[in-house]
């Protein structure tokens, strides 16, 4: 069943928050979340920890618990921001369309706490957790309160094997105040299983956490010791755009990857104030990789085709190497300046598409750090997001390598719809190499002189290193 996504703004008022708060205080039920800090990089302690070994060198890594004994490049990923608690709620209907009506709408859901069993770990969280699933090392930047939902989301980061930088160095001391409370976000689905989705954020002209202007010493040090910073455009509902661009500044002069997702607030950016579209338009430019859908491509180029529209942005880039364009159900598209490569999707039953677009993301962010073959990178994306689109919610529930083995293992790409029909190849000037990933047996080019790439050869040299990672993961004692 194909899940429709209805994006809805609502609001949840500061002072229901703070009453919550009041009322309940926090739970002695929540363990602490045991955190170390490292050399300024907070790492939790945790029942499980990924071995970075999804490589084609034969170098399987080495595990490590705190981040002191190991090399300056010790995260493979960080995320910067965006990180919530998501309440997940099956409601009669979504939210009504005047600001009022939904004001009250989310008062009376929020009267009371609801049930544990609702919430999810959401944002970038689901990017964080679909990379560490791959085997890499992930470290998480951002706000989380001292809260009930800040220990839940630490927990869940911790059992993860993920990392957390807190973007605020006085934590402890501003507990007393809502703008300083772990974010939430709560979606709900109808019995159609559209969704809303709707947080404080959303009703407010400043960001969630603009108090934060400047980077801590921490926040550097995360980003300096990780190979990619990954930023989207959601984190300009919670960061001053200010903040983000000193992020992507401090990405550059130290050498770290910044990856960019405007995702559907790309939009509202590019018509935003004057600092928005500045700092979009620095992101747009000095990103390594950017990664949009064919819609957002052309929401912000003007131009229709994706390749096209992939090729403009990364001619117009300073240090973009790879720009992708996710077409959902039809594939997706790796663009370079040498090549373009298209790879079908994964044929699979979609139970709900929440997550898949931030589980392509770590995929492409395993692709990009261990120099895979594009053809690789987009294959294992498709796989990952096809993965989470089988499972219901993000957060936990996003692919698991097991799943991922086993969908590439059945190896059954949709091409019932040609992905080069589509992007109307014939019509564009000057094309580079093209590279197609195909469920045909022998590799070489068709008429169109495009080189395809047998699907059965990506699949060969991809198995064994899912599960060389899957086998080299420490089980939980």
């Amino acid at each position: 069943m194909q899940t429709l996504k209805f994006p809805i703004s609502c609001h949840i008022s500061s002072t229901i928050s703070q009453n919550h708060k009041i009322k309940y205080g926090l739970s002695p039920t929540i363990k602490p979340p045991y955190i170390v800090n490292c050399k300024g990089i907070e790492i939790s302690t945790q029942k499980s920890r990924s071995i970075n070994s999804f490589n084609f060198s034969g170098n399987n890594g080495v595990a490590v618990d705190t981040l002191k004994n190991v090399s300056l490049r010790d995260a493979d990923i960080a995320t910067l921001g965006n990180l919530c608690v998501d309440i997940v709620l099956n409601v009669p209907t979504l939210p009504p369309p005047s600001q009022k009506d939904r004001k009250a709408y989310m008062e009376q859901l929020s009267a009371s706490r609801p049930d544990k069993r609702y919430w999810e770990a959401g944002g970038n969280c689901n990017v964080a957790i679909a990379a560490a699933r791959l085997g890499l090392n992930c470290v998480t930047i951002g706000n989380v309160g001292n809260e009930i939902y800040g220990r839940f989301l630490l927990d869940v980061l911790r059992d993860e094997g993920i990392g957390m930088v807190r973007m605020n160095e006085d934590a402890d001391d501003v507990v007393e105040s809502v703008s300083y409370e772990t974010l939430l976000c709560w979606v709900l689905v109808d019995p159609l299983h559209r969704h809303g989705f709707c947080s404080r954020a959303d009703f407010s002209n400043e960001p969630a956490f603009g108090w934060m202007r400047t980077l801590s010493k921490d926040v550097k040090m995360a980003i300096k010791r990780s190979k990619i910073l990954f930023c989207n455009g959601y984190t300009f509902d919670e960061l001053s755009p200010v903040l983000i661009i000193s992020a992507l500044d401090y990405s550059i002069e130290v050498g770290t990857s910044f990856f960019f997702d405007p995702g559907p607030r790309g939009k509202t950016l590019a018509t935003g104030t004057p600092e928005e579209q500045r700092a979009l338009d620095q992101c747009l430019r000095m990103s390594d990789v950017l990664l949009l859908t064919s819609d957002e491509a052309e929401s912000l180029t003007g131009i229709t085709n994706p390749i096209l529209a992939g090729q403009d942005l990364l001619r117009k880039g300073v240090r973009t190497k790879w720009v992708i364009v996710k077409m959902g159900p039809k594939g997706s598209i790796l663009i370079r300046s040498s090549s373009i490569t298209c790879a079908p999707t994964f044929k699979v039953n979609v139970i709900d598409t929440v997550g898949c677009g931030d589980s392509f993301v770590a995929a492409i962010a395993c692709g990009f750090i261990h120099n895979l073959p594009t053809v690789y990178s987009l294959a294992l994306a498709n796989a990952v997001g096809a993965a989470t689109a089988m499972g219901c919610g993000a957060g936990r529930n996003v692919a698991t390598l097991e799943k991922v083995t086993e969908l590439v293992k059945v190896s059954d790409l949709n091409e019932d719809e040609s992905l080069s029909n589509l992007l109307d190849l014939d019509r564009i000037p000057n094309l580079p190499e093209i590279i197609f990933l195909s469920k045909a047996l022998m590799n070489g080019r068709n008429s169109h002189m495009m080189i395809h790439v047998s699907l059965q050869k990506v699949v060969s040299e991809l198995l064994p290193k899912l599960e060389n990672v899957h086998e080299n993961r420490i089980v939980p004692s």
